[in-house]
């Protein structure tokens, strides 16, 4: 039970003129008693920008005073004048329920409304100093009305885990040596109910599907585009509202956190889309939330995205810097989520972004870098692997900004892993050319290793890559149906035999054939053909020879685990590498045939001597391929070729890709 801290009621009525138009008999004179969840310790903390956990304080929280439960609100609010609580349980009154601001000058009202508890639909009456009247959602709300309506809900994050097998074992699962093999879900339109395709599933029924589906794909992780409260659908999610909500046009926090659990006990991380970069300026959220430029900053030069038609947080105040990083630490707190993936990193680091010269301001060394931003990311970094140094924060960062995945105490930001943007953007503009021209353009397969190892890198084929006329995957492929579908499986597998983690945006290990519609499910019906539902063999093999061959993953970061043999054969457009292991026996060579000519009798150069077998071949007749397979393990020659001291002799398929493994004599 909640004590009262002995203050004094309040019975708050407010100028009707003043009201915008509520009459004087619709305002009654209601008690709300004036306590508070914060010690004088918490406010210190707040206004360092050191507070990591304000969801704890902030927002509406059920509490029992003297025998009685009603709900604490509390919302920082520094230059109202006037901040009361509206909702059904007052007939939206807005002189019934005043909150109180504090005496120490935090700009905190906050309040104890008796009677009301979880599932009560509220918002913020605010009075500016410039006498505008805004009704506003709560900032810390933890759960919303479904948009169009804009009302925040009282609601608790209480819910019962059973995922305590997978917390034991996440930091093994989410190493940076360990194999990460990530799936990009839109949660909305990864599928629909078939009955009725305009309705969302809920986050439980989603569960039904998804969560056996990622497990026999073979994938280690989810990562959920943004699930914050949303009001504009069409902006998937990036123009978030409700920081603290979860979207609830698919269900209640607790069916979010259920299909989380779910994917958990099937031995599934989650990752979360994060965006501290911007948001939207509708009326009833943070734009401007007291009357001023509370959360954004002032100077559009600053606090305005040109792009996005959004307003950037004002990274330099110190309590909206509390509040980022308590949001960052929520999802990993009351959500499980195993890690962070920051959306619009390189928006954040430079104040130039996108503006034309005279359409931003020098920082004070006068340079481009946002040294606020810079300096937020690394905080928050720094919070979140103290807090939880089992998870992994992601940066979407597509500049040479040096560090990024790089620790704070080394000069970097601090972020776990980052997306190799430039790989892919060459990965694609390489396989989308007809493979007649390939032989010209090989440097942009091989230029990626020349970086590969300065940052820990993350390969992503996202959802920005099949939309607004760029085509799905493969349909950017050269070529008739079969040779679209082997240059995918070519490409897969150029993807998880690089070095790096990986990333596939949804639909795409079954090659969809439109592009990404976030109004309609996936067309699952395409796995009905032969060539779909090879692909997605093809992927399933794949995930299965990333976790099984520690080649792959013993050194995703380092220069120790890769080697090329042969980047020099641009007539045939052929591709020799080798990954490597801490164990030598568990080494592997890659060839690549980029055209659809078979290469018969093709000598590939090896590492070491011994017979090496075929492991994988993207051209197997399961995947759809031509079934030119190397059956039989080939005995390495004393015959220098590429340089080495033994060589081979393979059959490359036609747009395929060979994976070789030694052969190890057992032991008697």
């Amino acid at each position: 039970m909640a004590k009262s801290t002995g203050k004094k009621k309040t019975n708050a009525t407010i100028d009707p003129a003043e009201d915008a138009g509520t009459p004087v008999a619709a305002q009654p004179v209601n008690a709300v008693e004036t306590i508070s969840r914060f010690t004088d310790f918490d406010i210190h903390l707040f206004r360092q920008g050191k507070h990591y956990k304000l969801y704890e304080k902030l927002g509406s929280h059920v509490m029992e005073v003297n025998g009685v439960v009603g709900t604490y609100f509390a919302v920082w609010a520094p230059n109202a004048t006037y901040l009361s609580v509206i909702g059904n349980f007052n007939g939206w009154n807005h002189g019934a329920h005043a909150l109180a601001p504090r005496w120490d000058s935090s700009g905190i009202w906050e309040g104890w409304v008796p009677n009301i508890g979880v599932g009560e639909v509220y918002k913020y009456y605010i009075i500016s100093q410039n006498g505008q009247h805004l009704e506003k959602s709560d900032p810390f709300a933890l759960w919303c009305e479904v948009a169009p309506r804009t009302a925040s809900i009282v609601w608790d994050t209480w819910y019962e885990w059973n995922d305590a097998d997978w917390m034991k074992i996440r930091k093994e699962k989410n190493k940076l040596n360990a194999p990460i093999s990530v799936y990009e879900v839109h949660l909305g339109s990864w599928q629909r109910d078939p009955s009725d395709p305009e309705r969302h599933l809920t986050y439980k029924e989603i569960a039904e599907s998804l969560v056996p589906y990622v497990k026999e794909m073979g994938f280690t992780h989810v990562e959920l585009m943004p699930i914050m409260e949303h009001p504009y659908a069409p902006s998937w999610g990036y123009q978030i509202t409700g920081y603290f909500s979860c979207s609830s046009r698919m269900g209640t926090p607790q069916e979010l956190m259920y299909l989380i659990d779910q994917l958990h006990q099937a031995g599934i991380g989650v990752y979360m889309d994060w965006v501290p970069s911007h948001f939207p300026g509708d009326a009833h959220g943070l734009f401007r939330f007291d009357g001023t430029s509370l959360y954004e900053h002032e100077d559009p030069r600053k606090g305005y995205h040109p792009d996005w038609k959004s307003y950037i947080f004002n990274y330099g105040r110190n309590e909206v810097r509390s509040f980022l990083i308590s949001n960052a630490i929520f999802w990993l707190d009351r959500y499980h989520t195993d890690g962070l993936r920051v959306d619009a990193v390189a928006s954040m680091l430079y104040l130039d972004y996108s503006r034309k010269h005279g359409e931003w301001i020098p920082n004070e060394f006068g340079g481009r870098e946002n040294l606020e931003a810079i300096s937020l990311l690394r905080e928050m970094n720094v919070a979140v692997y103290t807090e939880f140094p089992d998870v992994q924060t992601i940066a979407e960062e597509s500049t040479a900004f040096p560090g990024v995945s790089r620790p704070v105490f080394v000069g970097g930001l601090g972020f776990g892993m980052k997306w190799m943007m430039g790989w892919m953007n060459d990965t694609l503009k390489y396989f989308e050319k007809d493979s007649a021209f390939r032989k010209w353009h090989q440097d942009q397969l091989t230029f990626s290793l020349v970086y590969a190892f300065s940052e820990n890198f993350m390969l992503p084929f996202s959802h920005d890559e099949v939309v607004y006329g760029k085509k799905s995957l493969i349909n950017k492929m050269p070529g008739d149906e079969w040779q679209k579908s082997a240059n995918l499986r070519l490409m897969f597998t150029y993807m998880f035999t690089h070095p790096g983690t990986k990333l596939m945006f949804m639909g795409g290990e079954f090659g969809q054939t439109s592009e990404w519609n976030f109004q309609q499910s996936l067309d699952w019906h395409l796995l009905e053909q032969p060539a779909h539902k090879g692909i997605r063999e093809c992927v399933i093999a794949l995930n299965k020879l990333y976790k099984e061959e520690a080649a792959l993953f013993d050194f995703s970061f380092s220069h120790d685990g890769f080697e090329w043999i042969d980047t020099q054969d641009r007539e045939n457009s052929v591709l020799v590498y080798a990954r490597k292991s801490i164990d030598p026996a568990r080494n592997l060579i890659i060839a690549l045939n980029l055209t659809p000519v078979p290469r018969k009798s093709y000598r590939v150069g090896v590492i070491s001597e011994g017979s090496w077998q075929e492991i994988f071949n993207s051209d197997a007749a399961q995947f759809g391929g031509s079934g030119i397979i190397n059956y039989d393990a080939v005995t390495a020659e004393n015959h220098q070729w590429h340089g080495k001291a033994h060589s081979l002799m393979l059959d490359l398929p036609p747009l395929g890709a060979v994976v070789l493994k030694k052969v190890v004599a057992k032991r008697k």
